[in-house]
């Protein structure tokens, strides 16, 4: 079905599937449900409170909090009175806070709790549009004026809804696919944070053109996690979900994630790269720590899987000799993880960062499916996506139906179709930069279009390594490759205009703790962990176990091994968790230093 806005995708599931359950989430220890008659009830009330205080269609309301119910009801009673959302990551700085509400002009903020309203507090003399002021959380919230109350907005709205029960349903009747529906800032590692301008037309497009490569319906189960403040999660795990009619649970923190999808049993799921890594990781570890025979095994599994899944991804016969000796590796040892992550799994949605080839084989080979997708927050954002009948590995799949992709002369991906933004809000010199007169996008990424029309990622063009001896690298294929380690958290490559390449590494804390304690080495903490005799020794035989391959130039030889994991909190980490280069350069320009000046490990 064609909608003309994401309102009237909302409320029609009021008529489609009144009763069944559109949410869930976990409270004092019990998941609760909401159907989708409560929440469009719900929400209408909430629409009508904020026209009550005095938004309307064109202003912007703020939001910053962590994922929530009522972050999704904010959302949609917004967009359904023609007002634009502007989304902030609750992570981020009062100062960062206050440069976005002023830039996006918002009339209006929600915050989470008084956390996050004592963080507005601060900086909303110096923010002149903002008017109303509501917090969410407000059971475990000491409100003081100016602040309000979500379900005070709500009795607002209901009262409202007495005098005038048409005034919503009108407002979405005036929306159209070309109106704004929200802006999304970047996130500022090379200046001032962009607003980029998306439309009801942006999103719907990417939804359908989503729905047209991935099966999903009222049956599927998704768990939510990843910020609804990103574009990836807003599209995929909230617009799409609902679209589709599916239930979307919450998990209650990224920590109890692996604990939820046991209790949820979710049937989709998307996510950043990290939770993957950590998985395989977590795999790998406790293979290692079982019997001889049982390491066998599983490793005798995985070729086997890693066989049979590569005759499926080429479209080859699999042949009953293969199926049955997949069925038994399935049943001696995949099984278990498909348990880890609920037993109910039809496909994982990968995207915001790359996605290492071999751990998406090696789920693959475990009857788990990693599809690993493409885009921006400028492009709504899939440009492309890898699906369960057309995929391949180390690939971000093909262009999403009317999307067009092409590779420029220097390698450049673009792209052009109904996904592309408006632009960047008052920032027109930095639109103009990005967004050609003929209407295409270009992304700033580096790669090329296989045989088959598979779209393969090299790197950022801002990333690409320059060295001394003027050969070219792109770091984050390198990168990936080092992850797999069980010993390396994050690897951030070096190279640029210097005559040899050398990283910052952040040691996976756990497997190294488990090899100090077996050699009994005392340390408090993870700088004097990452400090010991030997642990140099042991990343650096890592790093040369998964260089073979790797031309000479590209080839780690020095490293320094960072103090502290790279966080979102220490700046290091965006809110989609990948690695501000920018920050790490700067942070470890002394260590950095030293490792082109005789410095360092060999």
């Amino acid at each position: 079905m064609s909608f003309k806005s994401i309102g009237e995708m909302f409320f029609a599931k009021r008529n489609e599937s009144p009763d069944n359950t559109a949410y869930m989430y976990k409270e004092s220890g019990e998941w609760k449900s909401v159907s989708f008659r409560e929440v469009t009830d719900k929400v209408e009330k909430l629409a009508a409170g904020l026209a009550a205080s005095g938004i309307k269609k064109g202003d912007k309301v703020a939001i910053v909090s962590a994922n929530c119910l009522e972050w999704a009801m904010v959302d949609y009673a917004t967009v359904s009175l023609g007002a634009i959302l502007v989304t902030i990551y609750p992570s981020l700085l009062k100062e960062q806070v206050q440069y976005i509400l002023n830039d996006s002009e918002s009339k209006a903020v929600f915050a989470q709790d008084d956390i996050q309203a004592e963080k507005v507090d601060e900086i909303r003399k110096k923010v002149k549009t903002l008017e109303s002021f509501i917090i969410i959380d407000e059971k475990n919230s000491d409100i003081k004026d100016p602040w309000k109350g979500f379900n005070s907005i709500i009795d607002d709205g209901t009262e409202f809804l007495q005098k005038d029960d048409k005034y919503v349903s009108n407002a979405v009747a005036g929306i159209t696919r070309n109106d704004w529906l929200t802006l999304i800032y970047t996130s500022g590692t090379t200046g001032e944070p962009k607003g980029a301008i998306l439309t009801h037309g942006n999103l719907l497009s990417n939804i359908e053109a989503g729905l047209k490569r991935l099966t999903v319906g009222p049956t599927d189960t998704f768990l939510s996690f990843l910020p609804l403040s990103h574009v990836f999660e807003r599209m995929a795990g909230h617009y799409l979900a609902y679209y589709s009619g599916a239930k979307i649970a919450y998990a209650e923190s990224i920590d109890t994630v692996p604990i939820n999808m046991g209790e949820i049993k979710p049937t989709v799921m998307a996510s950043v790269p990290r939770l993957y890594e950590k998985m395989y990781a977590r795999v790998l570890e406790s293979v290692e720590l079982g019997s001889g025979l049982k390491q066998k095994i599983f490793h005798w599994a995985v070729g086997v899987g890693r066989e049979y899944i590569n005759k499926i991804m080429y479209k080859k016969p699999v042949g009953a000799t293969l199926q049955y000796k997949r069925n038994i590796a399935y049943k001696l040892v995949f099984s278990k993880l498909a348990e880890r992550v609920g037993g109910k799994i039809r496909f994982m949605i990968s995207g915001g960062a790359p996605l290492s080839g071999e751990i998406a084989e090696f789920f693959g080979a475990a009857g788990i499916m990693i599809l690993e997708g493409y885009g921006l927050t400028e492009t709504s954002p899939l440009i492309s996506v890898n699906t369960l009948d057309d995929f391949r590995y180390g690939t971000v799949g093909q262009p999403a139906p009317g999307v067009d992709v092409r590779i420029e002369e220097d390698g450049e991906i673009s792209a052009k179709g109904p996904n592309i933004m408006v632009g960047y809000y008052k920032k027109e010199a930095d639109t103009k930069e990005v967004l050609d007169d003929d209407g295409w996008f270009h992304t700033g990424d580096i790669g090329h279009l296989d045989e088959d029309g598979f779209l393969k990622i090299t790197d950022r063009k801002k990333n690409i390594l320059v060295t001394a001896g003027g050969k070219n690298i792109a770091p984050q294929p390198i990168e990936n490759i080092m992850i797999t380690s069980k010993y390396i958290e994050q690897f951030m490559m070096i190279g640029d205009r210097r005559k040899f390449c050398s990283a910052v590494i952040v040691a996976s804390e756990d497997p190294l703790k488990k090899w100090a304690d077996a050699k009994g080495l005392n340390y408090s903490g993870f700088s004097e962990l990452v400090k010991l005799p030997g642990v140099q020794e042991l990343v650096r035989a890592e790093i040369d176990r998964l260089s073979a391959g790797l031309a000479s130039y590209e080839t780690i030889k020095k490293f320094f091994m960072a103090p502290a994991p790279f966080t979102i909190e220490s700046d290091e980490l965006t809110p989609s968790l990948k690695v501000k280069r920018k920050v790490v350069l700067e942070k470890y320009a002394k260590e950095i230093d030293a490792l082109y000046n005789n410095g360092g490990n060999d």
